[in-house]
């Protein structure tokens, strides 16, 4: 999984065999996320999740809870692939 870091936000395009498949890890990072209280702006269609991550209360810039949540999807991630 590869992270990029521009305009203010973390962001990555997961892809997975099918959709069962990323709404699964969708529903494991949404619970690793409410551990974390820190929520990605994220969107699915078919196989594919998109995800951005930035603070708010930050003026939506990259913070290290945006670092701390990106490492977490990707440790889940690798569960997927």
């Amino acid at each position: 999984m590869i992270w990029k870091e521009e305009d203010n936000c973390l962001s990555a395009k997961c892809t997975f065999v099918d959709f069962i498949t990323a709404f699964a890890f969708m529903t494991e990072v949404a619970i690793h996320a409410e551990k974390q209280n820190h929520h990605p702006n994220w969107s699915n269609v078919w196989n594919t999740v998109d995800i951005r991550l930035t603070t708010h209360d930050a003026g939506n810039k990259v913070t290290d809870k945006d670092r701390r949540l990106a490492e977490t999807i990707s440790t889940i991630y690798t569960k997927y692939t």
